[in-house]
């Protein structure tokens, strides 16, 4: 259990990949890590891709960046929606300056492009955004998992299981 005493936030909206919410959610709970799932509206059920529902414990606008440890963005078509909040894109950015823990896979890469944090850093994500990964300054690589500093990408679901453990081996070394 050693990330007991840890928090993180798992961002939600319609259409999110399923496997790319629920997996690293129940990785990081295994470690003992409280997770919180947040959309727009809290209580709502927001209903992934494939039909996994997923209920808002937290509104966005009711988090403060400060009192998390990392945050998980799912991909699908939910991080389209995701970066149009501006409460979203000031969460990654102020979690991004306090070098928190950022976890983005596939389509997730959208919410860190809007957030302008990629400058430089290098990721991964589904081929699809490689061009706008790269157009946003990053630096894209065609592995499963990459890890840059405090943000940890990967690019689709039969990568999960390296990207569950290098989120949660990242989290487990920050104090």
């Amino acid at each position: 259990m050693r990330l007991t005493g840890k928090k993180v936030i798992a961002l939600v909206d319609e259409e999110f990949e399923d496997l790319e919410l629920w997996y690293p959610v129940h990785r990081v709970r295994e470690e003992g890590a409280e997770v919180h799932l947040a959309g727009e509206v809290k209580d709502k059920v927001y209903v992934g891709k494939y039909g996994v529902p997923a209920t808002a414990e937290f509104s966005f606008e009711e988090l403060n960046s400060a009192d998390y440890d990392g945050i998980l963005v799912p991909g699908g078509w939910a991080p389209d929606k995701l970066r149009r909040y501006p409460k979203v894109i000031s969460l990654i950015q102020e979690m991004n300056a306090e070098k928190k823990v950022i976890g983005q896979i596939c389509h997730a890469g959208w919410v860190l492009i809007s957030a302008k944090i990629l400058q430089g850093v290098t990721v991964t994500s589904t081929p699809g955004i490689r061009d706008d990964m790269e157009n946003a300054g990053a630096i894209w690589k065609d592995e499963a998992v990459v890890t840059d500093g405090h943000i940890v990408s990967a690019r689709r679901p039969p990568d999960l299981p390296p990207y569950g453990k290098a989120f949660c081996d990242l989290l487990a070394e920050r104090s």
